[in-house]
């Protein structure tokens, strides 16, 4: 009886430790999105955005001063979507991630690739919100240049 009480116990208490996190499912988020746009493919993109979705850059113009763009979700979708040449290739790493009930924030450092050229860097900022279907991204901005790149 003992023995069975200690295993149940253990078993109740590593059991957290083999279920999926917020964290890997915002991961998979994030990851199915530029899977998405390696594809070409605006469903799945599409998928992993929630309605409402805005898209901005932080960017320093040729006179040194900073300004912040916003972008046309739909038209990045419709640009992924349109068959092109290379593949939109961004790589990624993982910095922090904190979530805050259905909110989450996610620093990722990353270089873009068209194809195998080297084109621009920089950190992009999510933010995601849990629905009843997932997590989904709300809100990406980002920062651009070709040198100094993170790592």
């Amino acid at each position: 009886m003992k023995k069975l009480f200690i295993l149940t116990l253990i078993l109740t208490l590593s059991a957290k430790a083999f279920c999926q996190t917020d964290k890997d499912d915002i991961k998979k988020t994030i990851n199915t999105m530029f899977n998405a746009m390696r594809k070409s493919d605006s469903t799945t993109l599409r998928s992993t955005f929630a309605k409402g979705l805005v898209f901005q850059s932080v960017a320093t113009k040729k006179d040194g001063t900073t300004a912040l763009n916003t972008e046309s979700p739909d038209g990045f979708i419709k640009q992924v979507g349109t068959p092109h040449k290379e593949i939109y290739d961004e790589r990624i790493t993982y910095g922090d991630i904190k979530v805050d009930g259905p909110l989450a924030s996610v620093w990722t450092p990353y270089k873009f690739y068209l194809g195998q050229q080297f084109s621009h860097c920089g950190v992009n900022f999510f933010q995601l919100m849990k629905t009843a279907e997932g997590w989904k991204i709300i809100y990406i901005v980002d920062t651009r240049r070709k040198d100094n790149c993170p790592e």
